[in-house]
């Protein structure tokens, strides 16, 4: 038998027989734990607050009953006129009520308010504005184990010592 035909014998021998790896917990020295930063971008409503003056108009004189009955009188006269058969009631009262309107409109054309008041009031106004915010990610983390220096990235500080995973596995040739 050759050589690599006895070592893949023994290899698979030692499989056979249960052979694992051994592995066991030891705590490594920290040499640094170095913060690592991103950048995040955060939304949020900004809002501002201002004064402005409302004018509003004061004292406007009542409805001008005189010409909401003109124009309603008018309007009926026209839509009887415009209508026909059983639709000359319908049209009648249409135009008594379009013509009502539209006569109160021309009387209040003319009438002039009494007086104009201006108050202040406040405005509130908000939107929404992107933040970007710088915040710690994590930490990189440098130790040193049995006379070797390593590397990870850890999401917080470990402290002094650092528990590592050690795993013994026989080399098979």
């Amino acid at each position: 038998m050759n050589r690599n035909a006895i070592a893949c014998v023994l290899a698979a021998s030692a499989l056979a027989t249960g052979a694992q790896a051994q592995t066991f917990f030891d705590n490594a020295r920290v040499r640094s734990a170095d913060p690592q930063y991103e950048q995040v971008t955060v939304p949020r409503e900004q809002c501002s607050t201002q004064w402005v003056n409302e004018t509003r108009q004061v004292g406007q004189s009542d409805p001008h009953y005189g010409g909401v009955i003109i124009g309603g009188v008018a309007g009926g006269v026209l839509g009887n006129q415009v209508g026909k058969g059983s639709g000359r009631d319908a049209a009648t009262a249409i135009g008594a009520v379009v013509g009502a309107v539209v006569g109160d409109q021309i009387a209040r054309g003319n009438a002039r308010p009494q007086r104009v008041e201006t108050t202040p009031r406040q405005v509130t106004q908000c939107q929404m504005v992107n933040e970007v915010q710088t915040r710690v990610a994590g930490y990189r983390v440098t130790y040193d184990y049995r006379g070797q220096t390593f590397s990870t990235l850890m999401r917080e500080q470990p402290g002094p010592h650092l528990q590592v995973r050690v795993s013994v596995d026989p080399v098979v040739q």
